[in-house]
């Protein structure tokens, strides 16, 4: 699936609102290839674009549905970010950490006013389904490794300044 900036963009959770607390429900099965998931999916990438994000979880805009789009590059919240092609993870579960964690700057959409440092696993690897249900299996290092993580964090409830002085 091609993801594009025509649709709209979503209203964005603020720290403190319910929604980022709960443990998001699996994409069923059935769900798979919708209509209902690609234009959510195109609209939370819209809604990451509009606000210089570098990911997105489905809670954040309101869908307790565990569905991230990680999409590094460089923008004016994460200058030094690597360029990487937008991807939809449907489902994902981190299935390895490397032992080796960094600690680096995140800020969160859902948390405008702050940032902070989160140590993260350097390396990781991911099992997800694709907005069509093609499974896959991808590792990630760095920059692009440390957004997974906290876009999965978000799909269990937990914001990175939970993780602060961690």
């Amino acid at each position: 699936m091609e993801l594009h900036l025509n649709a709209c963009p979503l209203a964005v959770a603020q720290r403190g609102e319910g929604i980022l607390s709960l443990q998001a429900a699996p994409v069923a099965e059935s769900e798979l290839g919708s209509e209902w998931l690609q234009q959510l999916s195109l609209a939370m990438y819209a809604t990451m674009m509009q606000r210089n994000g570098v990911g997105i979880a489905a809670p954040q805009v309101y869908v307790s549905k565990r569905i991230i789009i990680v999409a590094s590059r460089a923008n004016p919240r994460y200058p030094d970010a690597p360029d990487m092609d937008a991807v939809v993870m449907v489902n994902p579960e981190i299935t390895a950490m490397s032992d080796q964690s960094c600690l680096g700057e995140e800020g969160c959409l859902s948390v405008p006013e702050q940032r902070g440092m989160v140590s993260r696993a350097e390396q990781i690897s991911v099992r997800y389904l694709t907005v069509e249900g093609e499974s896959v299996e991808r590792d990630f290092h760095g920059f692009p490794a440390r957004i997974v993580q906290h876009e999965v964090d978000h799909l269990n409830g937990v914001l990175f300044v939970d993780r602060l002085g961690d």
